[in-house]
C-alpha cells in the first residue's frame, strides 16, 4: 500500500443493477484497483455496499460506479455517502455479501 491517505466510502447504485452480474463485476473492478470491501444487493433493487483504499482508487471506482457497471447494467445513479478518511483497512479483500 502506497503512503497515499486512506479512505472508505458507502455507496448504493440505482438502475437495472440486479440479475445482470453486476456484484461480480464490482468485486471484479475492486479487486483490481486493489480496494477492499462488499457489494451485496438490496431488497429495493439497488446494489449497495462500502470501498476503502487509497484516495485516488476509491475515486477510480466511484467513477467506475457511476457510469460503467456490468455490461448490461444501465446505472440511473450511484450515491456516496459516509467518506471519511480511515487509518487502517476493515477488511483483507473485497467480497460480495449475501
Amino acid at each position: 500500500m502506497s503512503s497515499e491517505e486512506l479512505l472508505s466510502v458507502d455507496y448504493e447504485v440505482f438502475g437495472r443493477v440486479q440479475g445482470v452480474f453486476f456484484r461480480k463485476y464490482t468485486q471484479s473492478e475492486g479487486k483490481r484497483l486493489g480496494l477492499v470491501g462488499w457489494v451485496q444487493n438490496t431488497d429495493v433493487g439497488t446494489v449497495r455496499g462500502q470501498l476503502q483504499g487509497p484516495v485516488s482508487k476509491v475515486q477510480q471506482m466511484q467513477q467506475w460506479l457511476q457510469t460503467s457497471g456490468s455490461p448490461q447494467s444501465r446505472i440511473a445513479k450511484a450515491e456516496f455517502t459516509n467518506e471519511r478518511p480511515i487509518n487502517k483497512l476493515d477488511f483483507k479483500d473485497f467480497r460480495v455479501a449475501r
